[in-house]
């Protein structure tokens, strides 16, 4: 269904002009809210210091000293935190494409995204390779596996033996992916399914290649057998039953086990009004007509948010995802995580410091010493209305402010 998260049908200007200066500046962000990623307490009245890219020092104002000759920058009012890591996106396959993607995403706050699983061209890799100085992290789960799909594209591998699956696991390690993606799921019994007896194999040929392994599912039963499975993480939540105890006894024995609940359509009409300002009218136009209720979405959005809010009650590591090509969507992710019954901490810190660790991101996802400065500035608090994440003063990705003003 078309939904806010995946409604950008156009894309926008290519050439916005986000990049910052050359070299980043040595920053002193004061009295601030600091809200560090790693779901410890805000630091009220904070400073963060931030020399040649890197933070240096983290901490109430009366405990930091900024260094002579910093570019002091006032936060009096606002919150200082991360910025946002997407684990789960499909973004573009042509460097033209893939620049806009992510001036795009700079412009909303988003300093890292993973492109999950129908990356079958060379510049994703090449970006991945070598990106510039202020811009959004590129990640691959390079072409997912899955059973034929006829129909959809071939971006995927479509196998029917599990000697397939496992060449295809080959192929993927041999190119260095990030992680590795399968699909578990009929599309409404339109196509056969990956059986256990083809993704197990698949799983175990990662595990060995030190690959870890993400499924896109739907079905609760489907979802009990990837855990069976050893399987590492669900690219969405379950969607066709509420969990039951079986389930959850499975997820109890995997206490790692990490959920990118991509809560898809919400079936209720949003506040997409704080998108006016930043896109084209033809596009914002686009975004309200598809912004309708819709009962059976509705339901559908039900189901996922109470399985959200078991399983993140229960101890699995929640990281935000949104699915699409959508630079925005990540702000409409994290209000319907809040809507399932996530404190607004927990869901900033599954955007931030737990999808850095997803990713394997050591040197971002918190406001720490040594960190790189991908700084997000506020002039709203979060921890009191998630929707405050729109509220974006600022965004500075690896010590370099993003030139907001440039977006159309």
């Amino acid at each position: 269904m078309r939904t806010l998260k995946f409604t950008a049908a156009a894309a926008l200007v290519a050439a916005m002009g986000l990049a910052g200066p050359a070299a980043a500046q040595n920053l002193v962000f004061e009295g601030g809210r600091v809200i560090v990623g790693d779901g410890s307490a805000p630091i009220e009245n904070g400073t963060v210091v931030v020399e040649n890219g890197k933070i240096t020092q983290v901490g109430p104002a009366a405990s930091v000293k900024a260094p002579a000759g910093a570019t002091r920058v006032d936060a009096k009012g606002k919150t200082i935190m991360p910025t946002l890591i997407n684990t789960h996106e499909h973004l573009s396959q042509t460097k033209e494409g893939i620049d806009t993607d992510f001036k795009r995403r700079a412009y909303f706050g988003v300093s890292a995204s993973m492109s999950l699983g129908i990356d079958n061209t060379e510049p994703p890799y090449q970006y991945r390779a070598a990106q510039s100085a202020a811009s959004s992290r590129y990640f691959t789960a390079g072409r997912g596996i899955t059973r034929h799909e006829p129909g959809r594209g071939g971006e995927a591998y479509w196998i029917n033996t599990a000697e397939e699956g496992i060449k295809a696991v080959g192929e993927q390690a041999a190119k260095k992916v990030d992680i590795l993606k399968i699909w578990v799921d009929d599309r409404d019994e339109k196509y056969e399914k990956l059986t256990p007896a083809l993704y197990g194999p698949i799983i175990d040929a990662a595990h060995k290649a030190k690959l870890r392994v993400t499924a896109h599912i739907f079905d609760l039963a489907d979802a009990k057998g990837l855990l069976r499975a050893n399987l590492d993480a669900f690219a969405h939540g379950v969607r066709d039953a509420d969990v039951d105890d079986e389930f959850m006894g499975l997820l109890k024995q995997k206490p790692n086990f990490v959920l990118n609940p991509n809560m898809g359509a919400r079936g209720a009409v949003a506040d997409a009004s704080w998108l006016k300002a930043a896109l084209p009218a033809a596009e914002y136009a686009k975004v309200e007509a598809g912004n309708v209720a819709n009962e059976g979405a509705a339901k559908g959005h039900a189901i996922q948010a109470r399985n959200l809010k078991k399983m993140s009650d229960a101890g699995a590591v929640i990281v935000m995802g949104t699915d699409g090509n959508t630079p925005y969507a990540p702000h409409f992710e994290m209000e319907d995580m809040v809507l399932a019954g996530m404190s607004p901490m927990k869901v900033l810190v599954s955007a931030t410091g737990d999808a850095a660790k997803w990713l394997r991101i050591p040197d971002s996802g918190t406001l720490a010493v040594g960190k790189t400065a991908d700084i997000l500035v506020l002039d709203g608090n979060p921890l009191e209305d998630i929707k405050n994440t729109r509220r974006i003063n600022a965004v500075y990705l690896k010590g370099v402010a993003v030139d907001r003003k440039a977006y159309p």
